[in-house]
């Protein structure tokens, strides 16, 4: 019999990790060595059961304080240094094996129903990502989105075996994909529950396999979806289309499409909510006398008259001109815009002369925030 390997060499830790690393260790690797997720791998399932060994010691503190003082020997009967393994009840009763599972496969484990094991489990779902204008999310568009997803064979329909031949059920386990194994220590008797050695725990033996699937009864296949993305849509929100995912196992339903959305920036406009934010920039003779400007709106530009004496960064509200609420396009928010106050470069002496002139024309009540400012500072003398 060949020596057994170091159980955190096993789980790929040091013999200093916690119970969170043990557990994150055994959960990454239990997955990935799954019989579901390697049907036919015999490698695979003999390194599945030697994680489950390790997990189920390491996971216990009193089994991990034994193992830690005399390694193997403490649960070697033969050693005189412990119960063995059947004393603990097999790996069949692992605290939260089920749980672990039942997250990852949609059914039971371990001491669980064969029919929870072997019943419909749902698809992974499949992420994918898309990126549209600021306008195409102000009004909504459609995108063609590519993915790649997980399918039934379409030679076979799922079953993994040949045209012509079918899945047998397995004659080890009786379908039931687990075998129940007595150990006997000390005039006692212990029984645990364990994957079928010749089914890898799907209850059925492939003689002759797919050859599109290689005999797992599922393909990855490229797909194209034209998606439509709804008015309103904001950066990094997501769009689930149902069944679209994955195909689930053993009749479950199919996973879903998440499709995240990213917005380019745009060059004038922010959004906040449903608002949309610029700056418009306005000459000083247009802020002083008041004038009517060209506004830039999500449709084009819009005329809109400021009055005499605007201020620099004075808002306007341009009103149901934002962005249109999701799945209620009669509703948008505001347009909000600012002016910035353009002080004019390189003038002539002509202009410099008539600017003086203006300057000298006009009289303290024309400034008021000035005038206001130092009378503020003057009066607290």
């Amino acid at each position: 019999m060949a020596e057994k390997r170091d159980y955190y060499e096993v789980l790929g830790l040091n013999k200093s990790a916690g119970d969170a690393e043990i557990k994150k260790a055994y959960r990454s690797l239990a997955k990935k060595y799954h019989p579901d997720m390697n049907p036919g791998d015999a490698e695979a399932e003999a390194k599945f059961k030697e994680i489950n060994e390790a997990y189920a010691v390491l996971s216990d503190a009193e089994k991990k304080a034994k193992y830690d003082q005399l390694g193997h020997a403490a649960f070697d009967p033969t050693a005189g240094g412990g119960q063995g393994f059947g004393g603990f009840g097999g790996f069949g009763d692992f605290g939260d094996l089920g749980d672990i599972f039942g997250s990852f496969f949609g059914g039971g484990f371990g001491g669980g129903s064969a029919q929870r094991r072997n019943g419909p489990m749902r698809g992974d779902d499949i992420g994918a990502r898309v990126t549209i204008s600021f306008e195409e999310a102000a009004f909504g568009t459609k995108k063609d989105v590519s993915f790649h997803r997980i399918q039934k064979c379409s030679d076979c329909g799922g079953s993994g075996a040949a045209k012509g031949t079918k899945a047998e059920t397995c004659t080890v386990c009786g379908g039931s994909g687990q075998r129940r194994i007595t150990q006997r220590i000390g005039g006692m008797a212990f029984q645990s529950t364990t994957t079928c050695d010749s089914c890898g725990g799907t209850g059925k033996i492939i003689k002759t396999p797919c050859t599109e699937c290689k005999g797992k009864g599922f393909v990855k296949v490229n797909k194209k979806l034209s998606v439509n993305i709804p008015a309103g849509i904001d950066d990094g929100e997501r769009i689930a289309l149902r069944g679209q995912g994955c195909d689930g196992r053993n009749g479950g339903p199919a996973g879903d499409l998440i499709i995240t959305v990213s917005v380019k920036k745009h060059a004038v406009f922010e959004r906040e909510g449903y608002h949309i934010y610029c700056e418009v920039p306005i000459t000083v003779a247009e802020a002083t006398l008041g004038a009517q400007i060209d506004i830039p709106t999500l449709e084009g530009s819009e005329k809109f008259t400021i009055p005499e004496g605007t201020q620099p960064g004075t808002n306007f509200t341009l009103r149901q001109k934002g962005i249109p609420y999701v799945n209620n396009s009669n509703r948008r928010g505001d347009l909000i815009f600012s002016v910035n106050v353009e002080i004019p470069k390189g003038l002539s002496e002509k202009q410099k002369e008539h600017m003086r002139a203006f300057a000298d024309s006009c009289k303290e009540t024309n400034y008021s925030k000035k005038t206001g400012f130092f009378k503020r500072i003057f009066d607290k003398k």
